[in-house]
């Protein structure tokens, strides 16, 4: 090979690695920026509320077990099923109006580093109750509540911050905007009333704090863990006595047609031996 050659091509060589390496140092610098100021990796996926309820349809009637049998069906065995600490807080055994299904809108809650108001006069503790609702700890995942809504919150607290941020008054709110239930690794206070009222709530225990001093909000239709299961906002949830099982969105249909001959079977089952036994039918196997 021709020197001259050899040196014209290692100089224009020279000159493109250059001008790569400014570009990848360019890139470089403004991913290191933006994972600085903070990057999720997991994607959130905007769905129709039309979309949420032909899914939640196909899972309608569906017992947990018919779930889990379902997503082992799948290739999803183990997946999905939250600890059983996570538990109802109330059961109906008649009409089983405890069990909740629908589709996953996601909230997480954190420890606060800002800690207790202190002592002080009542008034002005009410103003600095009111301005930690509205500025650390809102509710801003309301807006996005519709029909087949189940709120699954995050309390990244645990046991250590006795706080209830789920209660017997924002229920009721979060409920008139189509939330079927509540699904949380943390707690509920108020919960005589909340066990008469009727919405169905799924928590490790029970909490007695209100959120200022204690947590603040973090995120909302973000990615959270709950009961060891990843809940991605969209997610189908059903939950009932043998506690809560998260069916991830893509694999849904597939699980629901699988769950569903399940549930058949079993209903048909049991109803010949209610009959043999002389048993009155009840909702179960109707």
């Amino acid at each position: 090979m021709n020197k001259a050659y050899v040196w014209i091509w290692a100089a224009g060589f020279a000159v493109l690695a250059a001008a790569a390496a400014r570009s990848f140092a360019a890139e470089g610098k403004a991913d290191v920026e933006q994972l600085r100021a903070g990057k999720n990796f997991l994607e959130t996926k905007v769905y129709s509320e039309e979309e949420d309820l032909q899914l939640i349809e196909l899972f309608k009637n569906l017992r947990v077990a018919d779930v889990c049998d379902g997503m082992d069906a799948v290739g999803l065995q183990n997946i999905g099923n939250m600890d059983p600490e996570i538990r109802p807080l109330w059961r109906d055994t008649k009409e089983f109006k405890h069990r909740i299904v629908g589709v996953a809108v996601t909230v997480r809650w954190v420890p606060s580093q800002k800690g207790p108001a202190g002592r002080m006069p009542a008034e002005e503790f009410r103003k600095w109750v009111g301005h930690w609702y509205g500025t650390f700890a809102p509710e801003a995942f309301g807006p996005i509540l519709r029909k087949g809504s189940v709120l699954v919150t995050d309390n990244m607290a645990g046991p250590r911050v006795d706080v209830g941020p789920i209660g017997s008054n924002n229920s009721m709110g979060w409920r008139s905007r189509g939330c079927v239930g509540v699904v949380s690794n943390g707690t509920a206070r108020d919960t005589d009333e909340l066990m008469n009222q009727g919405l169905p709530v799924y928590c490790r225990q029970i909490g007695r704090g209100i959120r200022p001093g204690r947590i603040e909000l973090e995120s909302v239709n973000r990615p959270v863990v709950v009961g060891g299961v990843l809940v991605m906002p969209g997610d189908i949830v059903v939950a009932d006595g043998d506690g809560v099982i998260v069916v991830p969105r893509a694999a849904a249909a597939e699980v629901a047609k699988y769950a569903q001959s399940v549930l058949e079977g079993d209903k048909k089952g049991r109803k010949g031996l209610y009959q043999k036994l002389g048993l009155p039918e009840d909702l179960s196997v109707k």
